[in-house]
């Protein structure tokens, strides 16, 4: 028997195998890069969650601080506000239930004025009209105080940029 006949039939059945072979590997390498590729993000999304979740904690933590009692105490004393008087309350028949009373009054905030670096603030000098006279003592020694004395004059407020003339036209 010829042999070319049964080599003939074999040649397409072997391309088709290798054809097969070939397609499922090329196959399998894209899948498994897909596959590294969604697990990059899947690494960087969950990295980006943990700082996301810490910075919300720290958020958190601020609020919670903001949130306590003293620390509210605290802003509301430097907004002026002071604790309220006893409360009265209204029954649904009209009739009133407790003791109202006015609340204390404060005394007012500290005025918060800007400061100014010292080489821009004038000098405070007293004025000779507010300045005692001075005798001339005969024994060359400076007199003493006889009482208290109102002859310092107040110490100069800085100027704000407020105080200060416009040089822009049109103002």
């Amino acid at each position: 028997m010829p042999a070319g006949p049964s080599n003939a039939a074999r040649t397409p059945f072997v391309l088709l195998v290798v054809l097969l072979l070939g397609g499922g590997l090329i196959t399998l390498l894209l899948l498994n890069s897909a596959l590294n590729e969604g697990s990059f993000k899947l690494s960087e999304l969950k990295k980006r969650t943990t700082e996301l979740t810490d910075e919300q904690q720290a958020l958190q933590h601020d609020v919670d601080g903001y949130s306590e009692p003293d620390a509210l105490e605290r802003r509301a004393r430097e907004l002026g506000m002071v604790p309220g008087g006893g409360p009265a309350f209204l029954d649904p028949d009209g009739t009133v239930r407790g003791v109202p009373s006015q609340a204390p009054a404060a005394a007012a905030p500290p005025a918060v004025t800007p400061q100014l670096p010292a080489t821009t603030a004038p000098p405070a000098t007293p004025s000779p009209a507010t300045s005692p006279p001075v005798s001339p003592d005969p024994s060359g020694s400076t007199p003493a105080a006889t009482g208290p004395s109102n002859s310092a004059a107040p110490p100069a407020q800085p100027r704000t940029p407020a105080d200060q003339p416009s040089t822009s036209p049109g103002r």
